[in-house]
């Protein structure tokens, strides 16, 4: 048998075992059960945690102690960057929803405000007299919800911001080698591993809801890594060759560290609001440049939560009352999520965290 004739025996059977094997996957019926293939994967459903995330559910014992509403509104992407096949934004929309999901760690008591297309609809219906009065387990014809003036709790604060930097390859490192025999047909092979860094930067406010004056500013980033590794190796073995050559890349996961970075800024936001003291909610993140670290401050070894503090009583904003004090230490600085709360905060001062100490 000649080599072409060969060939055109060999086209129909390599098609034929490729169809052989999807039928094992895919059927062209349904099966019991209505499917035409049972999907891979299978991964459980796992909560979605950062380094920060034990430290906001630590805080939720000074939380209890001194109720303060917070909303959150529109926490923006402002980077402008979107994907080369146009098919959307490179950075999530969904910044605010994280927001709220931190504070919720953190028990804070939490009002709507970034949607309220549902509860303005129902406000309109009941305006209307659509919506029957379900206070009575059986309403009469008549019956409807009655709008009452105060039913809707207001905010004492309101968190607004913007993810504002999304830097692609801030430093990337390679390096490769190969090698091998200098016959015709000795064996060669071949490595190489590159770096890749990038960030991703979040500007967030605090902004006291009564004066509209912005009580707390954050600015924060962080730096994302991505690696690649592949190696090969090309050999003669007779009168045939072999080509084998594996590889292995792995970036960290854009979003993850744009939740990071919210958390870490919400986690500051809350602690200085309830004045927490210094490391009160430390916590091991193997970083020796973190201040939430465990052992920064010395180690800690009260309780999770300190005694009650006085009860929060909002004060009036008097500018001509107002006094700037000294800065405090370099360790109490915007780089320490947990500082804890100063007499000597300007901030504080100010009377938008609760009064002078």
């Amino acid at each position: 048998m000649t080599r072409r004739a060969r060939k055109h025996l060999l086209k129909p059977l390599v098609f034929l075992l490729a169809a052989v094997a999807l039928e094992g996957c895919i059927s062209p019926t349904p099966d019991s059960i209505g499917r035409y293939t049972a999907p891979i994967g299978g991964a459980p459903v796992i909560s979605n945690e950062t380094p920060y995330s034990a430290a906001l559910r630590c805080m939720a014992g000074f939380v209890r102690q001194r109720p303060v509403r917070i909303a959150v509104g529109q926490i923006a992407d402002y980077t402008g960057k979107t994907e080369a096949d146009g098919s959307g934004r490179k950075v999530t929309a969904g910044a605010a929803l994280m927001a709220m999901s931190a504070l919720s760690k953190a028990g804070v008591h939490m009002v709507e405000r970034f949607d309220t297309s549902v509860a303005e609809m129902e406000l309109k219906y009941a305006n209307n007299k659509l919506i029957g009065d379900d206070q009575h387990p059986h309403p009469e014809p008549g019956d409807y919800r009655k709008i009452l003036a105060g039913s809707i709790p207001g905010s004492d604060y309101y968190i607004v911001g913007g993810i504002t930097e999304l830097n692609f390859n801030i430093r990337s490192e390679n390096a490769g080698g190969n090698g091998g025999g200098t016959a015709t047909n000795a064996t060669t092979g071949t490595v190489s591993g590159s770096l890749y860094v990038m960030n991703v930067g979040l500007d967030m406010r605090l902004v006291n809801t009564n004066t509209l004056e912005v009580a707390d500013v954050i600015s924060y980033q962080k730096q994302i890594i991505g690696r690649q590794i592949s190696a090969g190796v090309f050999d003669f073995l007779g009168t045939n060759f072999f080509d084998i050559s594996a590889g292995e890349s792995a970036l960290e996961p854009i979003q993850l560290a744009v939740r990071s970075v919210i958390e870490r800024a919400v986690l500051e936001m809350i602690t200085r609001i309830y004045r927490a003291p210094g490391a009160s909610c430390s916590i091991p993140l193997n970083n020796a440049a973190d201040p939430l670290r465990e052992g920064y401050y010395g180690p800690y070894q009260g309780p999770a939560y300190a005694p009650a503090p006085a009860p929060y009583q909002p004060q009036p904003y008097y500018p001509q009352q107002q006094v700037y004090y000294a800065p405090p230490p370099a360790y109490y600085g915007r780089g320490s999520a947990y500082a804890g709360y100063s007499g000597n905060d300007p901030v504080g001062n100010m009377r938008l965290r609760g009064g002078m100490e």
